[in-house]
């Protein structure tokens, strides 16, 4: 085993995730929770989408009918 000179040394909190962010001192579990919290994300940005389009899609249809 490798000594390290800095293994002593706190390691800086990490607050959520950051594109692009090096990974290579994450371990397993971490990044599995950060995969977790970001399919999360992805689920809640999905659902914001959607409701935007209906809401478009309902305006849209209302404004239609009044042409004509």
């Amino acid at each position: 085993m490798a000594f390290d000179p800095f293994a002593d040394e706190p390691r800086p909190a990490v607050t959520g995730h950051q594109i692009g962010q090096d990974l290579s001192m994450l371990s397993v579990d971490e990044l599995d929770e950060r995969v977790a919290m970001l399919e999360r994300e992805i689920a809640r940005l999905k659902e914001a989408k959607a409701s935007k389009e209906n809401s478009r899609e309902a305006a849209s249809a209302f404004f239609k009918l009044g042409q004509g």
